[in-house]
Formats: structure tokens, sequence, C-alpha cells
């Protein structure tokens, strides 16, 4: 199975000419499909599409949203096209499953007590938790996404200026600063603890593992997870960066200035930031707010 893992990753990129970053959320769907059929002590070959559909049952009811389930299938076609080329299955099953209509729900957004309940979650004492209160600051303060944080490179970070070099969606670049505290834990990380995680080792990227390599974005989503479970605050990594959007525009930024700093194309993907805050206000003017709320205090319809 992991062989297949491998030759699908290498298919995804060389045959299917799609990014890495595709490449690398197909194998993250597929090798969660692989060790279903391992629960159930089935072997690839005898999948078919009945399996399939019992996977994402399965999915559905640890509480995955459809948009993930959406995803898992756009993988499941391109592992099932894979896998018929392979001669490993006589038709891609995969074709069949209907993906969901993914309803666009507002992402959850932290407040600023619980980013801080959060991050301080982290033991800053060993040097993986130098680097973990260092990365994730840095997601928070400077909005990125999880891909950019992993790819951020050292010769691409600007203490002076306070100022990141990230290599976006696209093949894009931009230029996004970061804040003092964020720097404190970076400086603190670079100088303390990366040596020695990286000892003889010569390594570009900012954030690496405990064997010195580069940190993977699964590396990223497991290490977050265990700050998530202890800290008692329930986020995702990219919550962080919603956050960093929402709390810019409460503070008054222009949706313009939030747009470039969180590199979107499109400026009504930046708008649903806008809405949140909304979202945030009414529950406000619900929960404190002393006039009507709808009733009708007269005693009449009007």
């Amino acid at each position: 199975m992991e062989n297949h893992l491998q030759g699908f990753y290498n298919d995804v990129i060389l045959v299917e000419r799609h990014s890495e970053l595709t490449a690398e959320t197909y194998v993250f769907s597929c090798e969660e499909f692989l060790k279903f059929l391992k629960e159930k002590e089935m072997n690839l070959s005898a999948a078919d599409t009945r399996t399939l559909v019992a996977f994402l049952v399965e999915r559905k009811s640890r509480g995955f949203s459809e948009l993930t389930r959406a995803k898992d299938i756009s993988a499941l076609r391109a592992f099932g096209q894979y896998l018929k080329r392979q001669g490993v299955w006589s038709e891609n099953f995969a074709l069949e499953l209907d993906r969901p209509k993914a309803e666009r729900l507002l992402p959850k957004v932290l407040d600023l007590d619980q980013v801080e309940s959060l991050l301080e979650a982290v033991d800053v004492s060993k040097p993986a938790g130098l680097r973990d209160r260092a990365l994730y600051e840095l997601i928070y303060s400077s909005g990125l996404r999880i891909s950019e944080a992993a790819g951020l490179l050292i010769s691409n970070v600007h203490f002076k200026e306070q100022l990141l070099l990230v290599h976006g969606k696209g093949d894009k670049e931009r230029i996004v600063p970061f804040g003092d505290v964020a720097k404190y834990w970076l400086k603190k990380y670079l100088s303390e603890a990366r040596p020695l995680l990286v000892k003889e080792k010569n390594v570009a990227e900012v954030f690496v593992h405990c064997r010195g390599n580069p940190l993977s974005r699964k590396g990223i989503w497991k290490n977050f997870q265990a700050m998530e479970a202890k800290s008692g605050v329930q986020a995702k990594v990219h919550t962080l960066r919603h956050s960093f959007a929402t709390h810019l525009l409460a503070g008054g930024a222009d949706l313009r200035s939030v747009q470039e700093l969180l590199g979107h194309s499109d400026l009504a993907t930046t708008q649903i930031y806008t809405h949140i805050d909304a979202e945030q206000l009414h529950d406000f003017h619900r929960e404190y707010f002393p006039g009507h709320r709808g009733e009708n205090t007269q005693g009449g319809n009007k």
C-alpha cells in the first residue's frame, strides 16, 4: 500500500501535472482510505464502489464536513484512475461517487484570548516547543497558509524590516509583515533551538523537525492537534489565518490591504471575513442589547 501511495503521488505530479500541494492533499485522503481498508482487513484489489461509500459514510459519522468529503472524492477519483492504469482495479469505481454540494460556511475564528491560550499551551522548554511557538505565532501574525509556513526560507526572513517574502498559491510571491511577538519567538527559535535540531545539516527552510529536515504540512497539522488538545481551544491551523484576517478588519484595516496580505487573487474570497465580523456584531447585540429582539412587546401584530 505504501508503494501505491508513492506511485500515486508521482503520478499526480508527473502524469496529471498537478501541483505538489494537490498531490500531498490527495495522498493524505487516500492514506485515510487505505487505513480504513486495513481496519476492515480488506485488500485494495477487492475494494469496489460499496467499499468507497462505506469509507465516506464513516468519514461523515466521524464529523468530517461535506467540503472535506468532496475533497476525498476528488482524491479517490484520481487514485482510482491510477489503480486502473496499474491493473489493480478493473475500472475506476470512484467515478460512481457523487460529490456532496458543500455549503460555504463561515470559517471559525478565535478571539484574542483564545489565540493567546492556544499559543501559551506550547512547552517552550524544549527545542521542538520553541519551534512550534515561533511557527504558530508567525502563522497568526502574518496570516500564512500551512504550505507557506512549511516552505518559508531563512533567506526570505528580514528581521530589520520585519517582513517575509512568501511563496504562495500559483507560484505567486508576496511580501507580508510580522509583529513584535512573532519576531521575538522566531529569533529565539533560530538562535537557540534550530541549531540543536539541524546539527550539521545545511537546511534552507526555517522550520525543521526533530531530525533536522524541513517540517512537512502533515507535521504542522499533527503538532497543532497536540497543542489544541492541551489548550482546550478547538481550532485548526488555518483558523489562525482566519483569525488574523478577521482581527485586522475589526481593527479598521481596509479590505484591499487584507486581500494583499492573504494573497487572495479575488477580492470576493476576502469578503467572507466581513461577514464573520458582522455575525460577531449580531451575536454581541443579541447578548448585550436589552431592546427589541423581534418580540411583539405591545401584544398585537404589526
